[in-house]
């Protein structure tokens, strides 16, 4: 193995740190409107705020975004990095998760004030496998307009995830790296898990009553 091809093992996982932690929501909401999304609504960075505190036209940016922060590094990881080493089987899923925490805990943030990684997530899947991530997707969008809660439509694609990919792959690896990220978007839903359970949870659109 060349020196190069160690620098890009060891580089493109922080790389796709960095890339993750973009927090396309603010900057998208600071550049075009004279909000800072972490004092509108939930606080958060992500689509669904930006949504409901900026409009469609920004939050729709903001989730291509998201989700293209986490494709990206991934693409390159599968399709540049080249080694016969059995390792590096595991090797754009390290990626994955490389850029994935870069959402939850950008760096720029001090590792705080992160999104719940949904859309970052469906980026890396769509790359790692394509009929996955479009099965998470069509659940994602059959729950959010049946329910009217993103909250519970990112939930239960996420729960979809792991098991689509297990019969899109039978890859146990794979699998494993699925169901760690879809706990970690449990844990970053907990209070809106919460607030579901208590049926206080605001709709997307529309009534506000479940």
């Amino acid at each position: 193995m060349t020196i190069i091809e160690i620098l890009t093992y060891i580089g493109l996982p922080f790389l796709a740190f960095l890339a993750g932690s973009i927090p396309f929501g603010l900057v998208l909401t600071t550049v075009f409107s004279d909000l800072d999304i972490r004092t509108q609504g939930s606080g958060n960075i992500g689509a669904t705020n930006v949504l409901r505190s900026a409009g469609v036209k920004l939050a729709l940016m903001t989730l291509f975004l998201d989700a293209l922060k986490g494709a990206l590094p991934v693409c390159l990881a599968v399709y540049w990095v080249k080694s016969p080493e059995s390792w590096v089987n595991a090797y754009p899923f390290l990626v994955a998760i490389a850029a994935f925490l870069g959402h939850l805990y950008p760096i720029y943030f001090r590792l705080r004030g992160g999104g719940k990684g949904v859309a970052t997530a469906w980026g890396c899947f769509l790359a790692l496998s394509p009929v996955s991530a479009l099965t998470a997707l069509l659940v994602f969008v059959m729950v959010v307009v049946m329910f009217k809660r993103v909250s519970l439509a990112s939930l239960s694609a996420a729960a979809i995830l792991p098991i689509s990919i297990w019969f899109a792959t039978h890859a146990l690896l794979v699998t494993l790296f699925a169901t760690v990220i879809t706990l970690l978007i449990v844990h970053r839903h907990r209070q809106n898990i919460v607030r579901l359970l208590q049926r206080k949870e605001p709709a997307i659109w529309g009534s506000q009553k479940r």
